[in-house]
């Protein structure tokens, strides 16, 4: 034990090694016996975690505890149903992979505190994908063949507890509304957001958008790659404030109120690719042209300047638009889509 164990509040070790000498040993007084009434009692785990915490030279991580309820909202309070969703399935493709487990952690927000508030209400559930699982898949996921066998999703659980939702939130969710909306098409007509492209982590000092990576941010591990864990991380990450002093549920509100865009580059000379690539977008073998999502009005507006300066040379280009709104971003489904000269007034 170093000699800040004092300073940290381990008083009740006895580090004590006495004083060496080459001299004759001589008889030590004996110590005054201590009642077990005035003996230090032992501290609580919480206890040395917080002095831990206290000398500045540790980080402490707390194991993830779940609670069944948050305080009741306030009198006038405004509140949104929002249902926080994870799968693992079977591959990364909906078209031809399968959900083996799906969990929903579905609670009431307070809009104005950012606050969830109320009942907790959770369901998980397993299903058989009708095909042995790959040895990646049982290793990430820790779920096995004899797990899933004969299961199948309770759809009527499911509906039941999507009673009063009013959005949807996934950490990832390009991956997981195709699989789920393919599997309960309900979830079609709910407006969606995504913790991991709707919040900018970087920005917020993140060295990690990873759900696993925020949660220690947070103070908390938990076990990661099943479904429920992984529902309960998000909602306690996201219950926390960001720069702006709103919590990230508040700020995933606000974006799923507002319109986003996927601007395509149509016709981007050959030579301009590692631009854009640099510049954040991305191929899309498909329609064979790159593509780029973007927030606002404003970012819009930026980037149809950038792409005036370093990638067409006509600045009334045609360009393609793509207006999307929560109930289609994420989803396979296109937006509406419309086609314009980039027609920007450039700076002198």
């Amino acid at each position: 034990m170093s000699a800040h164990s004092d300073q940290l509040g381990f008083d009740w070790l006895d580090t004590s090694l006495g004083d060496a000498s080459l001299s004759a040993p001589t008889k030590k007084p004996r110590k005054p016996k201590v009642s077990a009434s005035k003996a230090s009692a032992p501290m609580s785990l919480e206890a040395m975690a917080q002095a831990l915490e206290a000398s500045g030279d540790y980080k402490v991580l707390r194991r993830m505890t779940p609670p069944p309820s948050y305080p009741s909202a306030g009198p006038g309070a405004v509140t949104q149903r929002v249902a926080i969703i994870d799968t693992e399935t079977t591959g990364l493709q909906s078209a031809s992979d399968r959900i083996i487990e799906l969990a929903l952690v579905v609670v009431d927000v307070d809009i104005h505190s950012g606050q969830p508030v109320g009942a907790v209400r959770v369901f998980d559930g397993f299903e058989d994908p009708q095909r042995a699982l790959s040895a990646e898949i049982i290793s990430l996921t820790g779920i096995t063949d004899d797990m899933v066998r004969g299961q199948a999703l309770d759809e009527a659980a499911i509906a039941d507890i999507m009673q009063g939702v009013t959005w949807v939130v996934a950490h990832n969710a390009a991956f997981d509304r195709p699989f789920v909306e393919a599997r309960l098409p309900q979830f079609v007509h709910l407006p969606w957001a995504c913790s991991f492209a709707d919040l900018d982590w970087k920005a917020q000092g993140r060295s990690s958008a990873k759900l696993e990576a925020l949660a220690a941010d947070a103070g908390l591990f938990y076990d990661a790659h099943r479904a429920d864990a992984d529902c309960h991380a998000l909602l306690s990450v996201l219950t926390q404030s960001l720069n702006d002093g709103r919590s990230g549920l508040q700020q995933l509100w606000a974006r799923s109120q507002s319109l986003q865009y996927r601007l395509s580059a149509v016709g981007a000379p050959f030579e301009t690719k590692d631009a854009l690539k640099a510049r954040g977008y991305r191929w899309d073998s498909n329609a064979r042209v790159w593509s780029l999502r973007l927030r606002d009005d404003a970012a819009l507006a930026e980037e149809r300047t950038w792409l005036a300066k370093h990638v067409y040379a006509n600045p009334r280009a045609p360009i393609r638009i793509e207006v999307q709104d929560a109930w289609t971003r994420f989803s396979t489904r296109d937006g509406e889509v419309r086609v314009e000269p980039l027609v920007v007034d450039l700076p002198a």
